[in-house]
């Protein structure tokens, strides 16, 4: 798709990737969802340093994403997520390995942000599961569920049995965009 758009000279500028990806959106006859994977996240080692530049970039594309789509953020939903959590402590070389629980951010105009939706654990060596993951407290298919059955205005059982025919029933966070 982004043959029409030109191309971002740096693979690597996400602001720029932020902005074209936009150009998409912003379009009357553009997609209504999008999918942008960035790689780079799996820190067994070294995470200080690498893990300061994900973000950066992760905050730019962010930006980029606000700044190409001017107006139409305001009806705007992003969820960033990740398919699996980190151990909660550093293994020996300075990184984390895969771990059990996660942190998702749901962010754009349309959020009705400035919470956390979870029961906050802790971080104590007995609140941790089996001695090393932060526990999970929502699972990620509801926070999906849920933002897409808000954003796309659809029946929210019926939204979590198309996006998710082999989970059971399960109750949805509500009240997750502006009013």
């Amino acid at each position: 798709m982004a043959g029409g758009m030109g191309r971002v000279a740096n693979r690597r500028d996400a602001t720029a990737l932020g902005r074209m990806a936009a150009g998409f959106l912003a379009s009357a006859d553009g997609p209504r969802l999008a999918m942008i994977e960035t790689g780079g996240w799996d820190t067994h080692s070294g995470q200080a340093g690498r893990l300061d530049t994900q973000l950066r970039g992760l905050d730019g594309m962010i930006a980029g994403l606000h700044e190409g789509l001017g107006s139409a953020w305001d009806k705007t939903v992003i969820l960033v997520a990740t398919e699996f959590g980190r151990t909660v402590n550093a293994n020996g070389t300075g990184g984390t390995d895969h771990g059990t629980g996660a942190a998702a951010i749901l962010v754009g105009g349309a959020v009705q942000g400035g919470r956390v939706l979870a029961d906050w654990p802790g971080l104590a060596p007995a609140n941790l599961l089996e001695g090393r993951d932060l526990k999970p407290t929502l699972e990620l298919d509801v926070l999906i569920a849920s933002a897409c059955a808000e954003t796309f205005l659809l029946e929210p059982e019926g939204a979590t049995r198309i996006l998710f025919p082999n989970s059971g029933p399960r109750k949805l966070v509500q009240r997750l965009l502006r009013a």
